[in-house]
């Protein structure tokens, strides 16, 4: 019996306030790092990913896997993650580099910035190696949120794939914005794929590539904490004024 055919609901003309709706959500997104503890029900999830799976990918691969954990699952999951992180976090290192060896500016600037504002808003010294490893343990707790997705990506596939991952990603966190939802990325789940494997069944062939974690902030955010570029910094136009 041959499986039924999906209906796919197809756009029309995006209008002014459809453009602006959108523009906001890319905009007011942000890495939340305090959740309440509000649950997110499970079809609230599966309507995020039915969405973001229309996501561009080259020649429709589609390469990505989600494991989604809520509840007990969760728990044993961050349960042993904080265990490594604890007392055994220099044994475990990520199967990709995802900053290069030496980063050249503006990179490298941007980086220190953001440690800067970062552990700033904190009230951590960079200095203080004990504080900023407790703040890493909370991305192992997905922040207090309901809901952590782990990512993954099959190691045969090549850096094109990568891009299609990403762009998955954003819609993610693009369609948990558009339900109210606030999210964050956590490559550094990629470091522990060694606990996170026989936890989540995950098959040999499929890379950690980072979590999410999704749901309700703890209290809104009334200001973005990291600056971005200008538009002069990274994009040149030609042939507009012809």
């Amino acid at each position: 019996m041959s499986a039924p055919e999906e209906t796919v609901v197809v756009a029309g003309p995006v209008d002014g306030s459809s453009r602006k709706s959108i523009d906001s959500l890319i905009a007011g997104r942000y890495a939340c790092r305090e959740f309440s503890d509000r649950p997110v029900q499970r079809r609230t999830i599966e309507e995020i990913l039915r969405t973001a799976r229309f996501a561009p990918s080259g020649a429709n691969i589609q390469p990505w896997c989600v494991y989604a954990l809520a509840g007990a699952s969760k728990q044993r999951v961050s349960a042993a993650l904080l265990e490594a992180h604890r007392n055994a976090r220099d044994e475990h290192v990520s199967e990709y580099k995802y900053y290069a060896t030496e980063l050249p500016p503006p990179y490298l600037n941007r980086r220190q910035e953001f440690g800067r504002l970062f552990y700033g808003s904190l009230g951590v010294a960079q200095t203080d190696g004990e504080a900023r490893a407790n703040q890493t343990a909370k991305n192992y707790i997905f922040f207090g949120a309901p809901v952590g997705l782990i990512i993954t990506i099959d190691r045969r596939l090549e850096t094109g794939s990568w891009l299609d991952l990403g762009m998955f990603v954003q819609n993610v966190m693009l369609a948990a914005a558009g339900r109210g939802l606030q999210s964050c990325p956590q490559e550094t789940f990629a470091k522990y794929h060694r606990i996170l494997r026989p936890l989540l069944s995950i098959p040999d062939e499929q890379m950690v590539v980072c979590g999410i974690s999704i749901g309700c902030a703890r209290q809104t955010t009334s200001a973005r904490l990291m600056p971005r570029a200008d538009i002069g910094e990274f994009a040149s136009f030609a042939g507009f004024d012809e």
